[in-house]
């Protein structure tokens, strides 16, 4: 469906909507059309249905509008709409949050008793509990363009019931399985762009079933020149034991790694060069055979002529062992020596030769030592190099790049209770994770995880923050979902269900059809809203008990885990007010959630002593009025909409104070005209 609209009405709805995907901005009667999505001139996802409902529409507005200037712009639209882009197709699937974001406004509430503060000066970290979507629609309003990294796990829609999309699994028989994946995965991802910082990076884990598509995906989102590169990560050892109606073996995952702009570097850690690899010397036991090649002096010395000594340790003389074969052939001085006139010359020379070759190389000395092949059927040779000239003095560092493979199965296998909490579906090891987060050289930056599962992002930064001292925060972003073994445990210790038959067993098939149906009644419904059931939920059995045992130290049975760590913790729910509330003012009920969504931006504690909110004039006196308080205050964030006199204007102006940001709910009390 096209939508028509004034160009200020368009732009209003492009900073808050995500859901069009082609604006027409109409300006005097059509005189020129121009269509947006995020700031670039582009043609987005279009399935050949909504595209020609797109062409109907525009031949609509041809019989509206005959004059040449609109007829041109109409022109221009349909050959952009009809132009076949390279890149994903799929059919876009509104979920329940969109929905409910017709007529509802997200919100978060926070659950105080979860609260943990064990670091004075320092910020609150969060966890955000509810449908990540209608957190990210929150984190819009505090953090766009603040977010230093986010690194998220989503479900990889194997089919094996890893992925729920709208409180049902998407099982491998869905024919929309594919688009409804990324329709859930584009609504996020375009959001997820918006909130990265310029320098900022983005790391998604997923696996072979949905690499390909995602990684097209990431490219129209983040544009294909961001692509930084694939990470893959071996997760398990070949010879591990898995089911047996597995056909393959699947060792390895990957990470995608995307940058906001070009502004984005790694920080590649420089290492103090050391001398570990440089374990050779060669002794000359005569004086060799003289010869030229390729210009260079060269020394040949027949086998018996020489020694090569293995040292036990390395040393600054020393001499470091090159195979010459593969890229080295191309890639130094070295290297193509051996490869233009050395390579094939045991025809000439024998087996066993050694060449010393003059000025040639960057360490200390003026030569090179090679060896030729040692066996008849070998073809390899080698050269032997010393310590660079540039890294003899001591202190010098070596840079390294960033590999692009890492083996982690044994830290995969040993996962289970990371963090003090069992969780065997995905959990992520926090080395995986500490390596993403040493991309910034900056100790103070802001990390997301919108598919926070386990935690394990949020133990990775308070781990490195110990390690280092830096002053890092989290935000993680989960559902409270409860996993379908739970819910059977739980329906079967109600007396809900009859016990599950044994695996395999012919009752097994019957018992799980009587199960699918269960789950659809309105007992089940009624169930899933009891406190009892929802403490089964992932975010407060798993997300937040492992946070909780990272910072204090203490498991949930009690138990000793480790010190603890000096953070801190805030834990908000999402949660909806209507748009259009009949028995009161919109403005009434949002000011009742702006202290949550200060909290969030600034990552502190609103406490009304230090840090003060001012939503009206009783506020004001209780606080700034106050004695006992002013003294202390701080930061003070102040309601535009209320009126002082000049004395109280005055007393506030001794202060540093600010307004309430207006793009927390500015653009819905717009809406609702308040």
């Amino acid at each position: 469906m096209l939508f028509l609209y004034t160009k200020n009405k368009a732009r209003d709805l492009i900073s808050r909507s995500e859901y069009i995907d082609v604006l027409i901005f109409t300006v005097i009667k059509c005189q020129y059309i121009e269509y947006y999505n995020d700031g670039g001139v582009i043609m987005g996802n279009l399935s050949r249905q909504k595209r020609q409902q797109m062409l109907d529409f525009l031949e609509t507005l041809r019989k509206q509008h005959i004059d040449d200037e609109s007829i041109r712009a109409f022109a221009e639209i349909e050959n952009h709409i009809r132009d076949k882009k390279y890149g994903l197709v799929w059919e876009k699937h509104a979920e329940k949050v969109d929905e409910e974001l017709i007529d509802n406004i997200p919100i978060f509430t926070e659950n105080v008793e979860k609260k943990i503060s064990k670091a004075d000066n320092k910020s609150y970290n969060f966890i955000l509990e509810g449908d990540n979507l209608q957190s990210l629609y929150l984190l819009e309003k505090t953090h766009n363009g603040a977010i230093d990294m986010i690194y998220i796990d989503p479900p990889y829609n194997t089919g094996e019931q890893d992925f729920v999309y709208d409180d049902n699994y998407v099982d491998a028989n869905d024919a929309y399985r594919h688009s409804k994946w990324l329709s859930f995965m584009s609504e996020r991802l375009m959001i997820a762009r918006r909130l990265l910082a310029p320098n900022g990076f983005i790391f998604i884990s997923i696996d072979d079933k949905e690499a390909a598509p995602l990684r097209l995906l990431c490219d129209e989102i983040f544009g294909e020149s961001n692509y930084e590169k694939t990470d893959y990560i071996q997760v398990r050892y070949p010879e591990k034991t898995l089911k047996s109606d597995m056909k393959y073996h699947k060792e390895i995952e990957q990470v995608l790694v995307y940058k906001r702009t070009e502004l984005a570097k790694p920080y590649i850690k420089p290492e103090e060069y050391n001398y570990d690899k440089f374990i050779y010397s060669v002794e000359e036991l005569t004086d060799g055979r003289e010869m030229e090649l390729g210009g260079k002096k060269v020394i040949i010395f027949e086998k018996g002529e020489y020694r090569i000594v293995k040292h036990p340790v390395g040393f600054r003389d020393g001499l470091k062992e090159v195979w010459a074969t593969g890229t080295i052939l191309n890639g130094n001085s070295s290297g193509r020596f051996f490869r233009d006139y050395l390579d094939g010359r045991k025809n000439e020379d024998g087996l066993g030769v050694m060449y010393k070759v003059y000025d040639i190389g960057d360490d200390q000395y003026d030569y090179r030592y090679f060896t030729g092949p040692q066996r008849s059927t070998a073809t390899k040779g080698k050269y032997y190099q010393g310590v660079p000239v540039d890294k003899m003095e001591d202190g010098s560092q070596k840079v390294t790049p960033i590999p692009n493979f890492y083996d982690m199965a044994g830290d995969f296998g040993n996962i289970r209770h990371e963090g003090g909490v069992a969780f065997n579906s995905g959990k992520k090891p926090v080395k995986m994770i500490k390596r993403y987060l040493e991309y910034f050289e900056d100790k103070d930056i802001v990390v997301l995880d919108f598919f926070a599962g386990s935690g394990s992002t949020g133990q990775a930064v308070m781990d490195l923050n110990k390690e280092d001292g830096g002053n890092r925060s989290f935000i993680l972003c989960t559902n409270n979902e409860v996993s379908e073994k739970k819910q059977i445990a739980y329906f079967i210790e109600k007396g809900y269900m009859p016990s599950q038959p044994r695996k395999g067993t012919k009752k097994e098939k019957e018992w799980k059809r009587a199960w699918d149906y269960f789950k659809c009644t309105q007992e089940y419904d009624a169930e899933i809203a009891s406190e009892e059931y929802q403490s089964l939920g992932i975010c407060h059995s798993i997300t937040y008990p492992r946070i909780r045992t990272v910072i204090t130290g203490k498991r949930p049975d009690g138990s000793d885990y480790s010190e603890g760590r000096l953070e801190n913790l805030k834990y908000f729910k999402c949660e909806w007010t209507p748009r259009k509330p009949e028995e009161y003012l919109l403005s009434n009920a949002l000011c009742l959630h702006i202290r949550e969504m200060i909290e969030l931006k600034y990552g502190i504690e609103v406490d009304n002593i230090k840090n003060v909110l001012i939503l009206n004039k009783t506020d004001f006196r209780k606080t700034v009025l106050n004695r006992e308080i002013s003294d202390n205050i701080e930061n003070i964030w102040v309601n535009q909409n209320i009126i002082f006199n000049s004395e109280e204007l005055e007393k506030l102006n001794s202060y540093e104070y600010k307004y309430i940001p207006e793009e927390f709910f500015g653009q819905e009390l717009k809406e609702a005209a308040e």
